[in-house]
C-alpha cells in the first residue's frame, strides 16, 4: 500500500483509499487486523494523527471495526448489504441534487428498475412484505396523516415491494432508486396529488403481487409511473403560469 505525498489530496484520504483498495482486492480479507498506528505511521510515512483520521474515514464507511484491550486493534469489517444501504441512498441523493436531474429522468430511471424487479417480488414475496406493503396501503388511508409521514410510508411501501424480489443485490442497487429518487419527486407532487389515486393503486399492486401476477403487477406500476408524470407536468405547469402572471 502506497500514498503519493506530492498529491495535493489529503494523505488521510489517500491512506483511506489505499487501505480501502486493499480490502477491495482481497489483499486485506474479513476479519484480519491491520498494522497498528505506529506501523501505518511508519508504513506510510505520516504521523499517527494523519493515520488515526485515516481510520475513522474508514470506520465511518463500515469498512473497519476497532476493538479495544490485549487483542484489539482495527479489523477488517464484513460489509452487509444493509450496512451500505445509507451510503448508497446519499451517493444517489447528492448525485441527483447536484447534476439538477429532471423530475422525468428520475422518475424514469426509478420505475424503470422497480417494473423489472417486479416479476421476482411477484415469484418471491414473502408474507413479511405483504404484510408490511399491507400496513403501509392502511397508513395512506388514515385522514390526519401528514404530508410527510404519507411520503414515508410512500417509500416504505415500494422498499417492500423491492426487497420482496429475495435478492439483496437487487434491494441494494434500488435502494437509491427507492429512498432517493421517490423523496425529490414527492417534494414536486405531494400537495397536489390526489392520495385516494395513490391508495388505489397501491392496493391493485399489493393485490398483484400477493396473486404472483407479474404482468399485473408491472401494469400497475406503469399506470403509477403514468400518473406521477402527469402530475408532475401539471404541477411544473401552474408554477410557471404563476411566475408568468407576477
Amino acid at each position: 500500500m502506497k500514498i503519493d505525498p506530492e498529491k495535493r489530496t489529503d494523505l488521510s484520504a489517500q491512506i483511506a483509499d489505499a487501505i480501502r483498495e486493499a480490502i477491495i482486492s482481497g489483499r486485506l480479507i474479513v476479519d484480519e487486523r491491520l498494522p497498528s498506528e505506529a506501523e501505518l505511521a511508519d508504513q506510510f510515512d505520516v504521523s499517527r494523527p494523519t493515520v488515526r483520521e485515516a481510520l475513522k474515514r474508514l470506520a465511518a464507511q463500515s469498512l473497519i471495526r476497532t476493538q479495544r484491550g490485549a487483542t484489539g486493534g482495527a479489523f477488517v469489517n464484513r460489509l452487509s448489504f444493509e450496512d451500505a444501504y445509507s451510503q448508497q441512498i446519499t451517493t444517489s441523493t447528492l448525485l441527483l441534487s447536484m447534476n439538477a436531474v429532471s423530475f422525468d429522468t428520475a422518475c424514469e430511471a426509478r420505475y424503470a428498475l422497480e417494473r423489472a424487479c417486479a416479476p421476482l417480488s411477484a415469484q418471491r414475496r414473502s408474507p413479511d412484505h405483504l404484510a408490511t406493503m399491507r400496513a403501509e396501503i392502511h397508513r395512506q388511508s388514515q385522514p390526519g396523516l401528514t404530508d410527510e409521514a404519507f411520503c414515508a410510508s410512500d417509500v416504505a411501501f415500494h422498499r417492500a415491494l423491492v426487497d420482496g424480489a429475495g435478492n439483496p443485490v437487487i434491494s441494494y442497487q434500488l435502494a437509491g432508486a427507492v429512498e432517493a429518487m421517490q423523496p425529490l419527486m414527492n417534494m414536486i407532487t405531494f400537495t397536489a396529488r390526489d392520495r385516494a389515486a395513490i391508495v388505489s393503486l397501491h392496493t391493485a399492486i399489493a393485490d398483484a403481487i400477493e396473486a404472483q401476477d407479474a404482468p399485473a403487477a408491472d401494469a400497475q406500476l406503469a399506470e403509477l409511473e403514468r400518473y406521477t408524470r402527469q402530475l408532475a407536468r401539471d404541477v411544473l405547469a401552474a408554477r410557471a403560469a404563476r411566475v408568468s402572471g407576477t
